[in-house]
């Protein structure tokens, strides 16, 4: 495991809601969600219904954006993950890291869904000022 991808794991694994941008026919939606990470595949689990805005421009395009940031007003303790992947529907290995996560959502029977990270950039000012580190499939 690169040392990027390393970081962005660690970050990752820390969090557990992701802001999810898709967009169909040039009309973007962005939407927070939810998700379990596995750092083992280097994926991220989430459940949103079908008829959700996001889900349906999903289906229609799977490339989207993603971004996991920690929520602070202290220049240098700034950390977040951009993300660029693809979605394809949720397998029973990803079924076991979500409900592993957040078993309570298994009485929902939700859809679930796997974004499949192409492309990431973490910046972590703790590093130093603006550091990025850049991790791609």
């Amino acid at each position: 495991m690169s040392r990027a991808l390393e970081k962005i794991a660690d970050f990752a694994g820390e969090h557990h809601v992701l802001t999810l941008a898709t967009v169909q026919e040039d009309i973007p939606y962005a939407t927070p969600l939810f998700y379990a990470y596995d750092a083992q595949s280097n994926r991220f689990v989430f459940a949103s219904k079908e008829e959700t805005e996001h889900a349906k421009q999903m289906l229609q395009n799977f490339e989207v954006a993603a971004g996991i940031y920690l929520e602070t007003k202290m220049v240098g303790k700034i950390q977040g993950v951009q993300i660029r992947g693809e979605i394809v529907p949720a397998d029973a290995a990803d079924a076991k890291i979500y409900f592993g996560r957040f078993p309570y959502a298994r009485a929902m029977q939700p859809k679930l869904w796997r974004l499949e990270p192409i492309w990431m950039k973490m910046t972590d000012n703790r590093l130093g000022f603006g550091k990025k580190l850049i991790w791609e499939r």
